[in-house]
């Protein structure tokens, strides 16, 4: 096995993946900002890709505006994809979200669209995996739907899965073959209204947990399917409820 170069490799799953590859004795560039590398300028990644047998891509924006995401997962993946090219690297693997290609309303899901269209129609061999949302988001998701004394959510359901998880999936794709788009959800589908009261109960509070066909998920309308595995989807194993 070749070097596996991680971008993103300060952030959540990006410190897990590194950590979880060098454990494994796997020769592994951390490469993010503080690392000197630029995604945006292209600075540093030549040398991040520098005999790289894999590109690990666990890259976010420092932005959920609609103008800035695009830009920023578009300008990232295209210097990635080019400098991957030219290092001839084998495997490009990168995290991306279930439900990606199903929320055209949400600005932040058509950049991840835009990202994943640039590595397909790059050429190189990959794997795009696609996870549902992760345990440590729910709080900051019930709060951007909690007005007061009252919590409103989607009728719609979300699959919440452990970033420990994903970081175990995303560092096993790093060392596989690749497989095109697969998906990795939670153990459970639960309604947007169990989300809330889980978390409620964590914290110990009791707002009212009310069904809006108004609510939405970030601006973005979802429903039963919008946020879920289908079929052959890879399933973790630790519930929301026991994290």
């Amino acid at each position: 096995m070749g070097r596996i170069s991680v971008f993103g490799a300060s952030g959540q799953i990006g410190r897990q993946v590194v950590e979880l590859l060098t454990a494994e004795g796997h020769d592994v560039v951390a490469a993010s900002r503080t690392s000197g590398v630029d995604v945006l300028t292209a600075d540093g990644v030549v040398d991040a890709l520098r005999d790289a047998h894999v590109l690990v891509d666990v890259l976010n924006s420092p932005s959920y505006e609609d103008e800035a995401v695009l830009a920023f997962f578009s300008t990232a993946t295209r210097n990635l994809v080019e400098a991957a090219k030219a290092a001839g690297v084998a495997h490009y693997v990168a995290l991306s979200i279930v439900g990606v290609n199903r929320l055209p309303d949400s600005g932040y899901m058509r950049a991840k669209v835009a990202q994943e269209t640039l590595i397909e129609a790059s050429g190189l061999p990959y794997t795009i995996l696609r996870a549902t949302q992760f345990h440590e988001f729910a709080e900051g998701i019930v709060a951007t739907m909690t007005d007061g004394d009252v919590v409103r959510v989607p009728d719609a359901r979300i699959q919440p899965v452990a970033a420990a998880e994903v970081a175990e999936h995303v560092a096993r794709a790093a060392v596989g073959s690749p497989v095109g788009v697969v998906e990795l959800g939670g153990p459970d589908k639960i309604s947007f209204a169990d989300l809330a009261r889980i978390v409620l109960a964590r914290r110990g509070e009791h707002q009212t947990v009310v069904v809006d066909p108004d609510a939405t998920y970030f601006g973005a309308r979802v429903d039963a399917d919008s946020l879920v595995t289908g079929d052959g989807a890879a399933i973790a194993s630790i519930r929301l409820a026991n994290s």
